[in-house]
């Protein structure tokens, strides 16, 4: 970590910080806080707009939870930030993805995933999780997403899927890219498949 980690139980100098930290630990539990808030918290007000906004996008999105975590997994592997692999490719396993070259291996590819190329690379992946992780990779990647993906995409959501899905993805690029950028979890320069720390 760049940064030190904020003391645990997080010092707080008003009752509104102290409302935050309440925020963030009824969100985690009946987890403790996690290296993430503990960077988060050296500003409370970055914080707490992050648990909100965080909060929704996990809890409050109808979006089935194989597609949520293989699209936050995908952000993960497509911009090196091992500690959200970490914690969110197990989630993807809970949902039914399986771990094999068929599910998680597909996820873990290093090249870009192409709509048009499913029958070929898709694996076990259903043809909606496909079209999310190939989503995922063209937003993370390049921003701006080619028609032939997004026509797919919207032939196989609802307009609130898709707007949940495609905020989903922008969520976690926004969280990888603070998490690698500081270093979060002490991940940088490991892999998907490093189960050190």
């Amino acid at each position: 970590m760049r940064l030190p980690y904020v003391p645990n139980p997080p010092p707080t100098s008003s009752e509104a910080e102290q409302a935050i930290v309440d925020r963030i630990t009824a969100r985690r539990a009946p987890r403790p806080l996690q290296p993430l808030d503990l960077t988060l918290l050296h500003s409370p007000p970055v914080a707490d707009g992050w648990n909100s906004f965080l909060g929704a996008i996990r809890t409050q999105t109808l979006l089935p939870a194989d597609e949520r975590e293989l699209a936050i997994s995908r952000v993960a592997v497509c911009n090196g930030a091992w500690y959200e692999w970490h914690h969110h490719a197990p989630l993807a396993v809970q949902a039914g993805v399986s771990e094999g070259e068929d599910g998680l291996g597909v996820v873990k590819r290093q090249e870009p995933l192409l709509i048009e190329e499913g029958d070929r690379q898709r694996g076990g992946l259903n043809e909606r999780q496909w079209a999310a992780v190939c989503l995922t990779d063209e937003m993370t990647r390049n921003v701006k997403v080619r028609d032939e993906t997004f026509e797919k995409v919207r032939g196989l959501f609802s307009k609130r899927e898709v707007v949940e899905l495609t905020a989903i993805i922008a969520c976690y690029n926004c969280v990888s890219r603070f998490l690698v950028a500081l270093d979060v979890g002490e991940r940088n320069g490991t892999g998907p498949d490093d189960a050190a720390h």
